[in-house]
Formats: C-alpha cells, structure tokens, sequence
C-alpha cells in the first residue's frame, strides 16, 4: 500500500501544480474517494489484511455513481469557479 499511498500523494501535488500554472485558461480538480467497488485487497500478501479491506468494501462502500455526481458537481460549476479538491467518503468510513 505505500506505493499506492505515495502514487496518490504524488498526483494531488501535480495537480495543484498544474492548477497554479494554468492560469485561467484551465481548471484542475481532485477527486479523492474513499472506500468504492474496486478490489484493493489484492494488492495485499497478507490473507488477514485482505479478509479486512473485502469485509470494509463489502460493508460500506459508495456506489460509483456517487463518485459520477461528485465529478458532475465540479465541472458543472461555472467558468471562474475552480473547485479544487473533493473527498468524497462513506458516511461511515473512519
């Protein structure tokens, strides 16, 4: 998982970055969403690690659809606004 972590670190910096040079000529937003459908549990060797990231997926996880309105949201926006990050989590992710 730290090379995911640090993928994703590493992505929100080159976003923010892009979003400082661009001007106004180009809006630049982040998504980051919490626990969804796709199975990340496979990236674990560990049977107790995977076992709990299936059971929190299966437990709580938002719909993609959710993370599609949250997206909708910030390109709907208009031309002078920038919306420039949104977490969007399961209400009952800690």
């Amino acid at each position: 998982m730290a090379v995911y972590a640090g993928t994703k670190f590493a992505v929100r910096a080159i976003a923010e970055g892009l979003r400082q040079e661009a001007g106004d000529s180009l809006r630049v937003t982040t998504v980051s969403p919490g626990a969804t459908g796709p199975d990340f549990a496979e990236a674990s060797t560990s049977p107790r690690v995977r076992a709990e990231i299936t059971d929190m997926r299966d437990r709580i996880a938002i719909p993609p659809d959710a993370i599609a309105r949250t997206i909708a949201f910030a390109i709907e926006q208009p031309e002078t606004v920038d919306v420039n990050e949104l977490v969007v989590r399961p209400t009952a992710q800690s």
